[in-house]
């Protein structure tokens, strides 16, 4: 059943209960891995396993995200500075006990590449925190596994 979560700005980020930061660098320059996070939004199905379903919504400042397992999001758009920063908050899941949760993706240049830093900030009930802390390896592997992907996807 989904339901509304909290919303949250961008200040979330660092602020949140339950804080996971995973970083990753890419051989692909900001400008190309910025594209493919913020306005090629279908395209994250063919790069990070876990989405089956990516579009935007509306005027573009909302998407819509499906995962494997029966996740469902209804996203905003709360940072888009290319190409440094894109950020989204979920406005509606269908997570049990999620009361608010945001992401960050922040790309910095490291030489030639990137260096890709994912913010994951969740709060929720205390059986919710728990499991999402229980979560972190998968997680970070899903991560690191998209953002190689994606390289690779670039570099195409």
């Amino acid at each position: 059943m989904a339901h509304q979560l909290r919303e949250v700005g961008l200040d979330y980020i660092e602020t949140a209960p339950v804080r996971m930061v995973f970083v990753q660098e890419m051989s692909a320059p900001p400008e190309a891995v910025y594209r493919a996070l913020a306005e090629d939004v279908p395209g994250w199905e063919e790069w990070f396993a876990a989405v089956t379903l990516a579009r935007s919504t509306g005027d573009g400042s909302t998407r819509e995200i499906h995962l494997k397992g029966g996740g469902r999001f209804q996203e905003t758009v709360i940072a888009a500075k290319a190409p440094e920063v894109y950020a989204y908050r979920v406005d509606v899941a269908n997570a049990p006990g999620v009361r608010a949760m945001a992401e960050e993706w922040r790309l910095t240049p490291a030489g030639a590449g990137t260096q890709v830093r994912w913010t994951f900030a969740v709060d929720g009930t205390r059986a919710f925190r728990v499991v999402a802390k229980l979560g972190r390896a998968g997680l970070g592997r899903a991560f690191r596994d998209a953002v190689r992907t994606l390289d690779r996807r670039l570099a195409r």
